[in-house]
C-alpha cells in the first residue's frame, strides 16, 4: 500500500534485505490506536462484553487482554510523565560524539526516511509537518517494525523458526543499550536514547511474530484483541511518546495512550475483515470462532467462500465493532501535538472507509479486495489536514477513560 495507513499497517508490501526493500504481496496488520481499555463495552446486538476480568473453566477471575494491555500502558504513562523527554530539543556538541559518527546516524536516519517516503508515501508527507527531530525517530520506529514484521512475512518466512525471533529480541535489548548492530538499529537506538519510549511494546510486537508462527485460530475476541494489540497497537505506544501530547490538552497521560490503542486495534480489525478471503487461502482464520458457532457459521463456510444471508449478519456485527473502535479513536487524535495530527486523522478517515467499500461489495470479502478509491483518498486528505488543527477539547481523564 502506498497511502497513510500503510505506516499504521507496518506489516505491509516489501521485505528488507540489508537496507532496502523489495515488493511483495502483503498481509495484515494495523498499527496505531486509540481505545480506551477501561470502557466496559456492554452487549448490544451480539457485540461481546469486554471487561477487565473474565472467568476461565473452573470458573476463576483471570485477567483480560485489555486488563494486561492496560498494564503496559501504564508504565509507559509513567516513563513519560517522569522524564518529559519528548518535548526537549537534544543539542548535541560535536565534542559529545566520535568524530564522523554523526554523518553516519545522519545518513541512518535520512535512509529510514526513504523507506518511510517509498512505502508510506501520504503518512511521510505528514511526518514533514513535524519537527525534525519528532520526523526522523517516526521513521526510525516505522523501519523497526517493518524488518520485525519480515522476519514472519518476508522472503525468508518460512525459515523463520522462534529461536531467531529470541535473537531479534536479544538485538532489540542491545539497541536499547546504545550497542545497534547496523545503521539503522543506530537511528532507531538514538531515538530511544531521545524521548521516553519504553522497550516493552518492541517485546510485544516480537510476540506478535510468535503468536503467527504458533497460532491459526482465535477462539474469542479476547484472544483476537491481544493478537491486535501485539501487532498494531504497540506501534501507538512506541509513536506517542516521539508525537508529543499537545501542551494545552487536559486530558491525562495515561488516557491518551489508552485512546491510542483503539486506532490500532480498528485498523486491525479491519484488515483482518477485508482480507478474510486472502487469508483463508493460507489456512488461517482471524475471527472469534465463538462468534462464528453463535452466527452458524464454521471453518467450513469461511473455506468455501460463500456470501449468505448468515454471512452478511455476521458481518455486519464485526463492521459494527471495528467502527466503535474507529469513534473511540476519535476522541484522542485531536490531543496530540497539532504538527502530529494530520497524518493519524488521515489514518483513520481512509482506513474506516475500507469498511464502507466492504458493505458496497455486499460483504463479499472472499473473492473481492476492498479499497478506497484514489477519488476518495483525495477526498479525504483535505479533510484530515483540516481536522488536525482543532484544538484540543476540554476533555478530562473521564471523558476520554470510562470506568
Amino acid at each position: 500500500m502506498v497511502v497513510v495507513s500503510e505506516w499504521w499497517r507496518v506489516r505491509g508490501n516489501g521485505r528488507l534485505l540489508g537496507s532496502k526493500f523489495v515488493g511483495k504481496n502483503s498481509r495484515k496488520n494495523g498499527s496505531w490506536s486509540f481505545y480506551s481499555l477501561h470502557d466496559k463495552h456492554k452487549k448490544h446486538g451480539k457485540l461481546p462484553v469486554l471487561s477487565s476480568l473474565v472467568a476461565n473453566t473452573a470458573g476463576e477471575a483471570v485477567m483480560s487482554s485489555e486488563q494486561k494491555v492496560y498494564d503496559v500502558v501504564l508504565k509507559q504513562a509513567a516513563l513519560v510523565k517522569d522524564q518529559k523527554r519528548s518535548e526537549i530539543v537534544v543539542d548535541v556538541k560535536p565534542d559529545m560524539v566520535i568524530p564522523g559518527t554523526m554523518y553516519l546516524l545522519k545518513e541512518a536516519y535520512d535512509r529510514c526516511g526513504e523507506v518511510c517516503a517509498e512505502y508510506a508515501k501520504t503518512f511521510y508527507l505528514g511526518t514533514l509537518l513535524m519537527t525534525p527531530e519528532r520526523r526522523r525517530a517516526i521513521w526510525a520506529i516505522y523501519v523497526w517494525c517493518r524488518r520485525t514484521d519480515e522476519l514472519v512475512d518476508g522472503h525468508n518466512a518460512s525459515h523463520i523458526t522462534p529461536t531467531a525471533l529470541d535473537r531479534w529480541e536479544l538485538r532489540l535489548e542491545d539497541l536499547f543499550a546504545a550497542r545497534p548492530y547496523d545503521m539503522l538499529d543506530a537511528a532507531l537506538s538514538d531515538t530511544v536514547s531521545r524521548f521516553p519510549v519504553d522497550i516493552q511494546p518492541f517485546k510485544d510486537m516480537i510476540e506478535g511474530m510468535r503468536m503467527d508462527l504458533k497460532k491459526s485460530r482465535y477462539e474469542n475476541f479476547d484472544e483476537l484483541y491481544l493478537y491486535c494489540y501485539y501487532v498494531a497497537g504497540t506501534v501507538g505506544l512506541m509513536s506517542v511518546p516521539v508525537m508529543g501530547i499537545a501542551p494545552e490538552s487536559k486530558a491525562t497521560t495515561e488516557s491518551v495512550y489508552n485512546a491510542a490503542l483503539a486506532l490500532g486495534i480498528a485498523n486491525q480489525l479491519t484488515n483482518i475483515l477485508r482480507d478474510v478471503g486472502e487469508d483463508a487461502r493460507r489456512g488461517r482464520i482471524y475471527l472469534p470462532q465463538d462468534e462464528l458457532a453463535d452466527a452458524g457459521l464454521s471453518d467450513e463456510d469461511i473455506f468455501n467462500g460463500k456470501v449468505t444471508d448468515k454471512w452478511r449478519n455476521f458481518m455486519k456485527i464485526q463492521i459494527k465493532r471495528a467502527r466503535m473502535f474507529f469513534k473511540q479513536a476519535e476522541q484522542g487524535v485531536t490531543e496530540l501535538s497539532q504538527a502530529s495530527r494530520w497524518p493519524v486523522w488521515a489514518s483513520l478517515l481512509l482506513y474506516r472507509q475500507i469498511l464502507d467499500e466492504i458493505e458496497a461489495n455486499d460483504y463479499n470479502n472472499f473473492t473481492k479486495r476492498a479499497y478506497v478509491s484514489k477519488a476518495k483518498k483525495l477526498l479525504s486528505l483535505p479533510m484530515a489536514y483540516g481536522k488536525s488543527f482543532l484544538s484540543p477539547s476540554s476533555h478530562t481523564q473521564s471523558s476520554l477513560l470510562r470506568v
